[in-house]
């Protein structure tokens, strides 16, 4: 479980992060909301704990942000306990909202119970990565929540991929596993072209591509973490 922590107050987010840690969850700590922001195209998170107020602006904000694209557990962590307040961060999309100061076994207990909340409700038939979404029941690719076309051969291609992401696969391993997937003879140039079709439809600019990557002489790799839900 990868969680995105937005906390400036150095001291409290370094313990967190020890805390979490222990528990096994991986980390990514960041205290402004622009270095939030970037943070959060570049990686796929499980569950975001955001601190209210911040140098840059607010984590309401930042909540804003997330759920324009992903509906990742949120719970922020603040010492404003008004009821304005608790009522403004569950209505623009937390999950839940802990006061300052807490005991970090509550927070634990919290995430965990965020967690089973989203557990129960998810199919785990999406892959997501990045900006990218791709939805294994209707067999549709979303990229920034916009759904983009594919071709039976293109989804394939694509769920080989990101079903094995972070990892160079050579042309002939993906070969192989288009032809169990029975789409047919495979000609060395069709992959090629398949792949560049791909960018074109999921990549910002397919010069300097993010998620598929060439390795030459190698074969190709999806460049990003990929998180079922």
């Amino acid at each position: 479980m990868h969680i995105l922590l937005l906390e400036d107050d150095v001291s409290l987010a370094l313990g967190l992060e020890f805390s979490l840690k222990e528990e096994k969850y991986e980390v990514t700590h960041v205290s402004l909301v622009e270095e939030c922001k970037e943070v959060f195209e570049k990686e796929s998170f499980d569950l975001a704990l955001l601190d209210v107020t911040l140098p840059d602006g607010n984590g309401y904000d930042m909540c804003k942000y997330i759920r324009q694209q992903s509906d990742i557990p949120i719970i922020f962590l603040t010492a404003m306990d008004d009821e304005v307040n608790v009522v403004l961060g569950l209505d623009i999309g937390a999950d839940d909202y802990i006061t300052k100061p807490f005991r970090v076994r509550e927070l634990l207990s919290r995430i965990r119970a965020v967690l089973r909340r989203k557990g129960k409700t998810s199919t785990g038939n999406l892959l997501k990565s990045g900006a990218i979404i791709l939805d294994l029941d209707r067999a549709v690719l979303k990229r920034e929540k916009e759904e983009v076309p594919l071709s039976a051969q293109e989804y394939k291609l694509l769920l080989i991929l990101m079903n094995h992401p972070e990892k160079i696969l050579s042309r002939d391993e993906i070969f192989d596993l288009l032809l169990e997937g029975g789409v047919g003879f495979f000609e060395d140039n069709t992959l090629s072209v398949y792949i560049k079709r791909l960018r074109e439809k999921i990549e910002t600019d397919i010069a300097h591509p993010e998620y598929i990557i060439t390795h030459r002489g190698l074969g190709y790799k999806w460049n990003k973490r990929v998180v079922r839900e």
